[in-house]
């Protein structure tokens, strides 16, 4: 158990029987009124946002988390399975916990994974992935007006969207949080 008062942005907790990440905690003391601690919380499964003040003295559970590289090897019904870099150990890592950026994963990335306590709570993919089009309609002459862009699908089986001058067997870098378009990779 910890003070209120060692707490700070980026811990995870256990508040009220659930893993929480602190995003913003402020030390607040208002005229005439005790100081008090102002924090702002996600729940790391459900992404719901708690704010809760905390006294100064109030003890709190900071979550030993262990946050480590690992890589993709392959898709198992509910689960992705992941292997330690260092020790060649494999893990089955819940598919919910990478969200909409699980359409980009391919074989041999490597990807971050948070523990507490042998279970997985966080994972999460490289902000931009490079990914090979292997399909995509052929631009035709005079056809670029501004920023037109058309589909493609890239290697992973995802439609994106890309500029005109993208062909068949470029590889483009894209953005895994939202499923941008970023650039071409020469």
């Amino acid at each position: 158990m910890a003070k209120a008062s060692e707490v700070k942005s980026g811990n995870i907790l256990r508040f009220n029987g659930e893993l929480v990440t602190v995003e913003e905690y402020i030390h607040r003391t208002p005229g005439n009124l005790r100081a008090f601690y102002q924090a702002r919380m996600r729940n790391v499964r459900t992404g719901k946002l708690v704010e809760y003040r905390f006294r100064t003295d109030e003890e709190v559970e900071i979550a030993r988390v262990e946050t480590n590289d690992y890589q993709y090897l392959y898709d198992d019904a509910d689960f992705f399975v992941v292997m330690d870099n260092t020790t060649y150990e494999q893990f089955n890592i819940p598919k919910a916990l990478f969200g909409g950026a699980a359409q980009f994963l391919k074989e041999g990335m490597n990807v971050l994974v948070a523990f507490e306590s042998e279970e997985p709570i966080m994972a999460s993919l490289p902000a931009s992935v490079e990914l090979e089009i292997t399909y995509t309609e052929p631009a035709v002459k005079g056809d670029t007006s501004t920023n037109a862009l058309k589909n493609a699908t890239v290697e992973t089986g995802v439609e994106i969207r890309v500029p005109l001058f993208i062909n068949q067997g470029d590889k483009v870098k894209v953005d895994t949080r939202t499923g941008d378009y970023i650039e071409r990779v020469k």
